[in-house]
C-alpha cells in the first residue's frame, strides 16, 4: 500500500500525539500524517489547502459542530476521501448514522492497535470497517436496556437528544424570544412552540425556562 496521506480530527492533544507517535513507529502501513485539527471548520480550510489528503480519521464529539454532521460535508465536498470514525462513542445509534452519513469506517478508542491498522487498510482498500463489539442496530435485534444514567453527560451525548427543530427553538430560547417570536421566526405556531420547548426540558431534565438557558449554555449547546 502506498503512502496514506492523512490528518487527525481531535480536540484530545495528548490522543493526537500518541496517534501520531504510533504511526511513525508502526511498520505495516506507510501513514504520513499532514496535520490535525480540533473542529470543523479548521478541517475543511485545511482539506481544501490539502488536497492530497487520502484519509480523515475523525473523532465525533468536536467544539464547533458534531462529527455525525460534519461527515456529509466531507464526502460531498471531498469526494475520494475516506473517513474513519475514531471515537468514544459506541452506541448503535452513532455507529449506524455515522455510516449512513458517508463514514468508511468507525472504532472506538478503546480497540487495538491492530484493529486501527485493520480499519485503515480496509477503508483505504474500498470497504466498510467496523469495529469488533460495535452493532448498527440493537444487538440480537432486541431494544436496548437503559442504564443508570451518569451523573455527567458531554455535549456530544446531550446534543444528540434534540431533534434538528428543537435546536433551532433552543437557540431562540436562549435570545430570550418567547412562544409567538419563535413562532413567527420559523414560521409555526406558538403552540407548535410550547411543545418543542416541554419537549426540551423534559430531553435535557430541567424545569424552567431560566434552567434551561444556563444549561444550554453551560453545555454549549447553542
Amino acid at each position: 500500500m502506498s503512502v496514506i496521506n492523512s490528518v487527525l480530527v481531535d480536540v484530545q492533544k495528548l490522543f493526537k500525539v500518541g496517534l501520531q507517535s504510533f504511526f511513525n513507529s508502526n511498520n505495516m502501513l506507510d501513514i504520513n500524517i499532514l496535520g490535525s485539527e480540533e473542529t470543523s471548520e479548521g478541517l475543511m480550510l485545511f482539506l481544501h489547502k490539502n488536497l492530497d489528503t487520502d484519509l480523515v480519521i475523525l473523532d465525533l464529539n468536536l467544539p464547533d459542530e458534531d462529527g455525525l454532521e460534519l461527515i456529509p460535508q466531507i464526502r460531498k465536498q471531498f469526494k475520494n476521501i475516506k473517513i474513519l470514525v475514531l471515537t468514544s462513542y459506541g452506541d448503535y445509534k452513532f455507529v449506524g448514522q455515522a455510516l449512513k452519513n458517508g463514514a468508511d469506517g468507525y472504532l472506538l478508542k478503546s480497540n487495538s492497535e491492530e484493529d486501527l491498522i485493520d480499519a485503515i487498510e480496509e477503508v483505504m482498500s474500498g470497504n466498510t470497517y467496523l469495529a469488533p463489539g460495535l452493532h448498527i442496530t440493537p444487538p440480537n435485534g432486541k431494544k436496548m436496556i437503559s442504564l443508570k444514567k451518569s451523573t455527567y453527560e458531554d455535549r456530544f451525548v446531550i446534543k444528540q437528544k434534540l431533534t434538528t427543530r428543537e435546536h433551532e427553538v433552543l437557540e431562540l430560547i436562549t435570545q430570550a424570544k418567547n412562544n409567538k417570536e419563535i413562532a413567527k421566526e420559523l414560521f409555526i405556531s406558538d403552540q407548535t412552540v410550547g411543545v418543542h420547548r416541554k419537549n426540551i426540558m423534559r430531553k435535557l431534565g430541567v424545569r424552567n425556562t431560566i434552567n434551561l438557558i444556563k444549561f444550554a449554555m453551560e453545555n454549549q449547546l447553542v
